[in-house]
């Protein structure tokens, strides 16, 4: 095949991104209309009392200490927009986002035809698994901060008082804001496992080290969880660790052990 000049390989990849910007267009386009009814069934979802884990969990009467109170039916909170603008802003970003978010697998396949090309067939293989499996992990990660962490953190934070005195009013952005940083991070630290078999892989880690550093690491994930959910209970904190220690358990299967990789480097050599 006659080799490609830079040129050619800027081209093509200006039509890639020409592709990825015109399918993120039209799924912001399509969310753009169906928006209202979006916002009002899924994102405002978690402000009220219908909500799936509220009910799965009414039995939990705490006193947020230890225990969330999650037993009170007629839970609602109000958001409220206090600049002008922000409602159709808001309107705006949500469906760019979703839009995004939905073309994910679209814009990493894309991606893949402009550099496949340059890769051997092993490391075909190999980015193919590792598509799948980070689609679905980001996918999963999402849905764990939606159903979940989300959830919790706002029925905490909405409710708790420093004064008597003061009033929660919980705006619009500072809603979204809390939204868009749980769900994407919870997605993001769900690749955790994608990124340690990468790090395997190249020979960076290894199975050992996850084994050394157990203990060390169930400390880490446990601030983390802290801080994504900063809430007082017990519960809560626990519901986030298990989920993000499990992660870590998770990689522990899909990194050599250095054995495994020391075979590895000498049959290379051998060849």
């Amino acid at each position: 095949e006659e080799e490609m000049t830079f040129w050619d390989h800027l081209g093509a990849l200006r039509g890639v991104l020409l592709k990825i910007i015109a399918v993120v267009v039209a799924l912001m386009v399509g969310y753009f209309f169906v928006m209202p009814w979006l916002f009002d069934h899924v994102i405002m979802w978690p402000t009220r009392g219908d909500f799936p884990l509220y009910r799965a969990l009414s039995f939990l009467k705490g006193d947020g200490e230890f225990l969330p109170d999650l037993g009170d039916p007629n839970f609602h909170v109000d958001i409220i927009n206090i600049k002008l603008g922000t409602q159709l802003m808001t309107h705006m970003s949500a469906s760019m986002w979703l839009g995004i978010a939905t073309a994910f697998p679209l814009i990493v396949y894309l991606l893949w035809t402009f550099v496949s090309p340059g890769l051997y067939e092993r490391e075909k293989r190999g980015a193919r698994k590792a598509f799948y499996f980070g689609n679905v992990m980001f996918y999963l990660g999402t849905l764990v901060g939606y159903f979940l962490v989300f959830p919790l953190a706002l029925r905490f934070l909405s409710q708790y008082e420093l004064s008597a005195g003061i009033e929660n009013h919980l705006t619009l952005d500072s809603y979204m804001d809390n939204f868009y940083t749980v769900i994407v991070s919870m997605g993001l630290v769900f690749e955790l496992p994608l990124v340690a078999w990468f790090l395997g892989k190249a020979g960076i880690l290894t199975r050992n080290f996850f084994k050394q550093n157990r203990k060390y690491a169930a400390f880490a994930l446990l601030v983390l969880s802290a801080l994504i959910t900063p809430t007082g209970d017990v519960f809560t904190l626990l519901v986030v660790f298990l989920p993000l220690y499990s992660l870590w358990e998770m990689s522990v299967l899909l990194v050599p052990a250095k054995k495994e990789i020391e075979e590895r480097d000498t049959e290379k050599k051998q060849q």
